[in-house]
């Protein structure tokens, strides 16, 4: 007699197709950028929006209905950049990904990892082992004097940093196939061009990944390659605008490791020329600007613990802001990334701060911010037709909030729950984690 085989619980598992529920009188911020739709009807079936209509189109109905009536839904969250797993600890990112559910974030795009972790958490929280958002994860390529980094001893143990399919070296005589090949076969959507590589190469890699199904997410500069080098080889999103600084430099790109000092006089008085015709080549190719732009103000100035060094980060932070406002005047499509977690007593993920930034200091319109979040994050992880907007035949992705964040981003936090493929995380449910832990 065999043995029957039994998976692990699944307590976080979409409901089946055939569950219908209609979340009736709510106001809808969609995530199209455009206004919110009043006494509005989202119909889910298992993991699927079905509609989004009227509430006078909702004809009686034997489906459980959810009253929203006062309450402002907008799409679930998408941080675009997120690393969950440098240095690979199972119940920090487990805690981590249960903040992130429950602070409205659905999915996230993790941007070089150990990607042995960063695989199985991704499949737990899809299937509903975890709590957690769906995880959009790259594979990294650099050059080979980047892999002396302590972060990638972190992420390679048992390997040779380099010398995995994950995090390779990458040098004239690699053989690109072959290198494509290998970070698709971890699961990975993209492979992230990171540093020490030239134009030509970020070119050809980006090439070959896209021959072979994958995207190319890159730094803004890849040393020795320049942003305009960058967004000429073809690739789908550009990290972090403090990086595209490095445009029009004076100053001579030569590695990671030595990069030149930013010429902030250049973005004191106006918009630099050599970012406008930048920023004209990305909206023309639909180029994706992963801002990262309030990682300064919000990440690096609690580490700056010196006048010199917090004077070195507010200037970094206005620079940053200045070349994302620019970036969006022009038309450049820009996602809301973070690039790190707040501490894990605090309530919320660092996504809402990014957000609030977006806002106060770019100068972005609240509905564009929240497009941001959403479809533009969805479209930096090529997911757009599946999530990112509140629409027929997408995942049924959303949180609901009591308060209307077109009137204040700081009403993210004003969550009473928040869906993620049709399943339902009551944030009355979560509890953030204890100091230290």
């Amino acid at each position: 007699m065999g043995h029957e085989v039994l998976g692990a619980p699944t307590p976080w598992a979409p409901p089946a197709t055939g569950a219908v529920v209609v979340y009736r009188g709510a106001t809808v911020i969609d995530g199209t950028g455009g206004p919110a739709r009043t006494a509005t009807s989202i119909v889910t079936d298992g993991a699927t929006i079905r509609a989004v209509v009227p509430d006078a189109e909702i004809a009686d109905t034997t489906a459980t209905v959810v009253d929203l009536t006062g309450h402002f839904v907008v799409p679930g969250l998408i941080d675009s950049h997120q690393h969950i797993a440098t240095p690979p600890d199972r119940a920090a990112a487990e805690a981590m990904l249960r903040r992130q559910v429950h602070g409205g974030v659905t999915a996230i795009r993790d941007m070089a990892d150990d990607l042995r972790q960063v695989a199985e958490l991704a499949r737990a929280a899809l299937v509903g082992e975890i709590p957690g958002p769906d995880i959009h994860f790259a594979a990294l390529m650099a050059g080979p004097t980047f892999f002396d980094d302590p972060r990638t001893q972190q992420v390679s143990q048992g390997g040779t940093p380099g010398a995995v399919p994950w995090m390779q070296a990458i040098t004239d005589e690699t053989d690109l196939p072959l290198a494509i090949a290998m970070a698709r076969g971890t699961g990975a959507r993209a492979v992230k061009i990171y540093a020490d590589l030239t134009g030509d190469t970020v070119a050809a890699l980006t090439a070959e990944a896209h021959r072979q199904g994958l995207a190319a997410w890159a730094h803004g500069t890849v040393y020795p390659a320049s942003p305009g080098e960058v967004v000429d080889a073809g690739v789908d999103t550009v990290s972090h605008s403090s990086a595209l600084a490095q445009e029009g430099t004076r100053h001579p790109l030569t590695t990671y490791k030595d990069k030149p000092p930013f010429e902030y006089d250049r973005f004191a008085d106006g918009d630099d020329p050599h970012l406008q015709a930048l920023f004209e080549r990305m909206r023309e190719q639909g180029t994706i600007l992963d801002a990262t732009a309030g990682m300064w103000a919000n990440y690096f100035a609690a580490e700056a613990t010196d006048p010199e060094s917090q004077a070195r980060v507010r200037a970094n932070s206005r620079m940053a802001a200045r070349i994302t406002a620019h970036a969006y005047r022009v038309g450049v499509p820009v996602s809301a990334g973070s690039d790190y977690e707040t501490a894990p007593e605090r309530p919320f993920p660092a996504l809402h701060d990014e957000m609030a930034f977006l806002v106060r200091e770019c100068g972005i319109p609240a509905a564009q911010v929240i497009r941001s979040a959403t479809l533009v994050g969805a479209m930096s992880m090529g997911a757009q037709d599946v999530m990112g907007t509140l629409e027929e035949g997408k995942l049924a992705n959303f949180a609901v909030l009591s308060a209307n964040p077109l009137d204040d981003m700081a009403h993210l936090a004003d969550i009473e729950f928040v869906v993620k493929r049709g399943r339902g995380y009551d944030r009355s449910d979560y509890q953030p984690a204890a100091p230290g832990r």
